[in-house]
């Protein structure tokens, strides 16, 4: 659960460094990446803007006497809702030159103590328990022009770049749960007798550990060539979601063959395997869903 929490915070510091200006980097960098503190949050996906937010509602109306947009509309699933101090904020441009309706979408540096910004509830959800996950919404939320991070119709595809980016880091994820499974599997086959012997020297066994095994690396390769083209500076998108594709379907097998060798003791709270399982299956769904995935995967087969 700290892992999201970390990603969700970079995700925040990443477009600050990216598309920032000097002084918006200078205010909010220097503390954000040293201490942690404000923790970042990524406002995006809204109840009716999922894998396409190029449907968000959410709205940055601009008022030139006051020189500040007023933010409204709702963001959902954020990350860090309840702990965040700063938000980057998804919105489209309302004003003379914009209209709504068409692709002005924009990002703005939302302070979470400003007035307008509201806090829902915490949602209860299958795994990641200790990762708060709410809703916001922003109500005449008033934020000064200096604090937009792009220009209107260009916060998009900043979007897209931040995501691609954070999918490596799930991706990195979804590897560690499956790792922590297998070695949880492989202790427990070690240590449970049947049959007057270990279940370790069960050829059934031994088999389920060896597709384990061998799912883990295979993950974790792609997940090293995705991070390879990005520090190399090469288009990696593709990698990136491929890595994540791959790395999240390793960790929902290889979490449920770990419960499968624990048998009726992986089906209780007793043993790790089960929150593993719990945490796994977020991993094909969020920084975009395993669909999402592969149809940029395909784009890239037929280089498009």
């Amino acid at each position: 659960a700290v892992a999201p929490a970390l990603s969700v915070h970079c995700l925040a510091t990443s477009c600050i460094a990216e598309f920032g200006s000097e002084t918006q980097r200078e205010t909010w960098l220097p503390e954000m990446a040293e201490t942690g503190r404000p923790v970042g949050m990524f406002c995006l996906s809204e109840p009716h803007a999922g894998s396409n937010p190029a449907e968000m509602s959410t709205t940055a109306t601009y008022d030139p006497e006051t020189d500040e947009y007023a933010l409204n509309g709702e963001k959902q699933w954020i990350t860090n809702g309840k702990r965040g101090g700063v938000a980057v904020v998804f919105a489209k441009v309302d004003d003379e030159a914009h209209d709504p309706d068409d692709d002005a979408i924009t990002q703005f540096l939302v302070p979470a103590d400003t007035e307008g910004f509201e806090v829902g509830k915490k949602e209860e959800k299958l795994g990641l328990r200790a990762s708060d996950t709410t809703g916001i919404t922003f109500d005449d939320c008033r934020v000064p022009a200096a604090n937009r991070l792009t220009e209107p119709g260009k916060g998009l595809s900043a979007a897209f770049r931040t995501l691609t980016e954070g999918r490596i880091g799930i991706a990195a994820q979804a590897v560690g749960v499956a790792q922590a499974a297998l070695d949880e599997a492989k202790s427990y086959a070690e240590e449970r007798e049947q049959f007057d012997r270990p279940i370790s020297d069960i050829q059934t066994i031994r088999h389920k550990l060896a597709e384990m095994s061998t799912d883990v690396s295979a993950a974790r390769l792609l997940v090293r060539e995705a991070c390879r083209q990005a520090e190399a500076g090469e288009d990696y998108r593709v990698a990136a979601s491929k890595a994540k594709y791959r790395a999240s379907e390793a960790a929902m097998s290889v979490t449920n063959e770990a419960i499968q060798i624990h048998g009726g003791y992986g089906y209780t709270t007793e043993f790790d395997v089960e929150r593993l399982y719990r945490d796994a299956k977020i991993t094909e769904i969020y920084e975009g869903t395993t669909e999402v995935q592969k149809t940029i995967i395909a784009r890239g087969v037929f280089g498009e």
